[in-house]
């Protein structure tokens, strides 16, 4: 049977009924009510402007100054776990996304060689917090923030170890115990939109992996679904409080990795507009340019970062190699062979460069150098990239090239 669509007059009725809906609930939604109060203080604000200017050591000195005032606050030392996390991620260059955008980070060979010290002091600020946690939720069951601040310390360790350890069985684990923690701050109260990241993080994250992998990892039993996670990411950068940047930044992260260009590249560019002084939300706009296959605005987008890296005080330690690095990337799919040597080596020659990184580029300047016919360069390039000590995950490669010239196919 064909249903008649509605006249025209209920149609628009029905319409300005909902906008007078929503405008009520968004004008009643106090985001205070949903949230730890020292998440609004004012040194938490300045320091997470820090956090996201990449001012890492800016940021923890401020966090640290609000855990002395606040040691018993789980939330407090949550904030200087996460910063002393992704500070190290930064420095191993972990955070550009084009590593671990597409699925085959899982199969990385990387040895990740983070100072011991660091690793401790994660790992003591996870236990601090989640220890707070647990003894505040002892003392009161109905406890949200306490319920949230332990997800959250889960969920950054989480992602810690995953990138750092592929520890991928007990970051999976660490995973569950962060979207149960959050679900359960939901239930005590359903407006705490900041407890919606790890749910929405966990849905999409289930339901992208292989049933085979679920089994492994032993989490076959948990339920996933891509689009209520990333809408739950959605609402958590609507609403939250300490999650809208993180929430907008996985959010972007999902959409490129199931290959939703125009959707990712707008919600990166409009944290780009918003801290326009951050090098990583500028360097993703590049990279999701790049894999949508709009190579040359990439490359004019990769350009356009490094003429505002050279303007003092622009960026915060930018990590110009990660840039190089795309610009040669996106100039070797254009076939401009010459220019992309260039920059793989512009990328290896950064004095930030880490190991692992100089080495994918000297093998990608052999492979370049070989196309263009200069072997003697190429096998230079192959050396370097497979020499002993340090990172080995291109040693394999280059040793093949060494004794083969790479043809491109």
């Amino acid at each position: 049977m064909t249903h008649k669509p509605p006249t025209p007059a209920i149609s628009w009725s029905f319409v300005f009924l909902l906008a007078l809906t929503t405008s009520a609930a968004a004008q009643s939604y106090n985001p205070a009510d949903h949230t730890d109060p020292i998440n609004l203080t004012r040194l938490v604000k300045e320091a997470r402007v820090d956090f996201y200017n990449l001012n890492y050591d800016g940021a923890l000195a401020r966090f640290e100054t609000v855990l002395k005032a606040n040691p018993q606050n789980p939330m407090a030392v949550d904030y200087v776990l996460t910063t002393v996390i992704f500070r190290e991620l930064y420095h191993q260059d972990l955070l550009d996304t084009t590593y671990y955008a597409h699925n085959s980070f899982l199969s990385s060979k990387r040895d990740v060689p983070v100072p011991e010290a660091t690793r401790q002091r994660i790992e003591d600020l996870t236990d601090r917090a989640i220890d707070l946690c647990d003894k505040q939720i002892h003392d009161n069951p109905d406890d949200k923030n306490a319920y949230f601040a332990r997800g959250y310390a889960r969920g950054m360790h989480a992602a810690f170890i995953t990138l750092v350890d592929h520890s991928y069985i007990s970051a999976a684990h660490q995973g569950l115990a962060a979207r149960n923690d959050s679900e359960q701050a939901l239930r005590i109260d359903p407006g705490y939109a900041d407890a919606r990241m790890a749910v929405g993080i966990q849905q999409f994250a289930v339901a992208s992996l292989p049933r085979l992998l679920r089994i492994m990892v032993g989490i076959a039993g948990v339920n996933g679904s891509k689009e209520k996670g990333l809408q739950m990411l959605r609402e958590a950068a609507a609403h939250g409080v300490v999650t809208p940047v993180e929430s907008r930044t996985a959010l972007s992260l999902f959409l490129r990795h199931d290959a939703r260009y125009p959707e990712a590249l707008a919600v990166e560019r409009g944290l780009a507009e918003q801290y326009p002084h951050d090098y990583l939300f500028r360097l993703e706009v590049a990279n999701i340019t790049k894999d949508s296959g709009n190579g040359p605005t990439a490359i004019a987008a990769y350009k356009a970062i490094l003429v505002d890296a050279a303007k003092p005080g622009y960026f915060f330690d930018p990590r110009l190699h990660m840039t190089y690095f795309g610009l040669a990337d996106t100039q070797r799919g254009q076939n401009d062979i010459a220019d992309a040597a260039k920059n793989y080596l512009e990328a290896a020659a950064q004095p930030t460069c880490s190991d692992w990184l100089r080495r994918r580029a000297q093998l990608n300047a052999g492979e370049m150098f070989d196309l263009l016919h200069n072997r003697p360069e190429a096998i230079r390039q192959y050396q370097q990239a497979s020499a002993g000590g340090g990172d080995q995950s291109q040693a394999d490669t280059a040793r093949k090239y060494l004794k083969t010239p790479y043809t491109g196919k």
